[in-house]
């Protein structure tokens, strides 16, 4: 059992050499959403709003998936701390499985679910692009999924290079095919041949761009996994009950974590959808800059969860907890800088976003009230990792249902409907929800590192 525990300083030298690539790769996902959403904001307001209520879904059906396949991710962390990297091998065949089934299971649900919008009260007319939308969006959902099982086994094993080329080349092509594919060919100059040719497919080319994009990514990847191999490494390629199982042990809390607050924020885009197209189009803007800057604090918890999870395969809880509230304080530092920049300058952002006119002055103040949000936001993502590091993930779950709808969702509607406050309302009910769940989550790292952790395999 290894008791030696690094330094402050050289605790946060390590954390951040793990936690720059990710965060890049973390936050090139959010990127591709947030160009998504500014080329799009450029075809005008009803194709945003269309678009805004289709990110909703997906994100709040996909999470349930993310979540599960994220349960992979404390043991092959484990198993390399422990010195087992044959076993991290094989759990990440048993990821491969487990992302084809829950992506067929969750793909056909995300396409039926606009048929259901009408039951509680949206008018059919609205849902015809947001419908047309998803059929391209979803099938993207299965790549994802493999996407993050090649991520998770990438950087348990701290080879990190491929993560940070992948997010870059697959965000230059989402960038070019998505105005390519929004605009048509018409936009590209002459000389270009029988590109420009392509004929404009409005919203539903961001969502091509998107899927092709991700394929791309999962591509790049998959050769770097490939170029990994163990010559003389001999475990199973079929399904393991016991692997998936205990795999979703640990992650159907996550995905149920992650359900529970991206679906508090897909209910706000709901609601502000139900007030108007300009206040979902402002939710749709300040959503999208709140998760850019939210997955880098989520890669800075990735990295966290990693240290800790060696930390714990190696039988040494002191280190764990060092590596755990190291990474608090880097997403607490993060975050209060992107907060920072959200107060003193909404109006470039929102100009930046290309808003329609109408938009702006609700763009505006949701962003201060995500400035004001952020450092709390990005301390409740890193909890989530570092105990995700430690395999203990009911907590994350049980808090945040508490927290958002014990809490948050009330706030919310007394706010925004009853105080006539609209979607700024709704949004200072979601930010009471993440301060409830940032200091929650903080208080139970502390309780158990505190004592001693054991690995999920032991």
């Amino acid at each position: 059992m290894s008791t030696s525990v690094k330094s402050r300083r050289e605790e946060l030298r390590e954390l951040t050499r793990l936690a720059v690539p990710i965060a890049i790769a973390q936050g090139g996902q959010a990127l591709m959403g947030l160009v998504d959403t500014l080329v799009v904001a450029r075809a005008g307001t009803s194709a945003l709003a269309a678009v805004g209520l289709a990110h909703n879904l997906f994100f709040a059906i996909s999470s349930v998936g993310l979540g599960l396949m994220m349960g992979f991710d404390p043991l092959m962390s484990q198993a390399i701390g422990a010195k087992n990297p044959d076993r991290a091998r094989a759990l990440l065949w048993q990821g491969a499985w487990a992302a084809l089934g829950v992506g067929l299971v969750l793909g056909s649900l995300l396409l039926t679910l606009p048929s259901l919008l009408p039951l509680v009260g949206y008018e059919e007319s609205t849902l015809v692009g947001t419908r047309s939308y998803l059929q391209w969006r979803a099938p993207a959902l299965i790549p994802l999924l493999i996407f993050l099982m090649f991520r998770a086994y990438l950087q348990s094993t701290a080879s990190l290079r491929p993560l940070v080329v992948a997010t870059a080349v697959a965000n230059l092509f989402n960038l070019g095919a998505g105005i390519l594919l929004v605009f048509g060919g018409g936009v590209l100059p002459e000389g270009w041949g029988s590109l420009r040719n392509i004929p404009a497919m409005g919203a539903d080319g961001s969502a091509v761009a998107t899927l092709l994009s991700t394929l791309l990514e999962v591509g790049i990847l998959g050769i770097a996994v490939r170029a990994l191999g163990r010559p003389g490494a001999t475990h199973s390629r079929w399904p393991k009950w016991a692997d998936l199982s205990q795999a979703a042990r640990v992650g159907l809390p996550i995905g149920l974590h992650l359900a529970a607050e991206v679906g508090i924020f897909s209910l706000a885009g709901a609601m502000a959808f139900r007030i108007s197209p300009e206040s979902m189009g402002a939710h749709q803007i300040a959503i999208a800059y709140a998760s850019l800057s939210f997955t880098i604090a989520m890669g800075i918890g990735n990295a966290g969860s990693v240290r800790v999870g060696w930390a714990v395969g190696a039988h040494n809880t002191p280190q764990a907890r060092r590596s755990g509230f190291t990474a608090f304080v880097g997403g607490a530092c993060f975050m209060g800088v992107s907060g920072l920049v959200f107060a003193l300058f909404p109006q470039q952002m929102a100009r930046l976003a290309g808003a329609p006119t109408e938009v702006i002055p609700l763009v505006v103040p949701l962003l201060m009230v995500s400035a004001v949000f952020q450092i709390f936001d990005g301390v409740q993502g890193v909890g989530a990792g570092v105990l995700r590091g430690t395999g203990a993930t009911r907590f994350t779950f049980v808090a945040n249902m508490v927290a958002h709808y014990g809490v948050g969702l009330p706030v919310s509607l007394w706010l925004g409907f009853g105080m006539g406050m609209g979607v700024v309302g709704i949004w200072w009910g979601l930010s009471a929800g993440l301060i409830c769940v940032a200091f929650s989550l903080v208080w139970r790292f502390h309780r158990l590192s505190s004592g001693v952790l054991r690995p999920l395999e032991a």
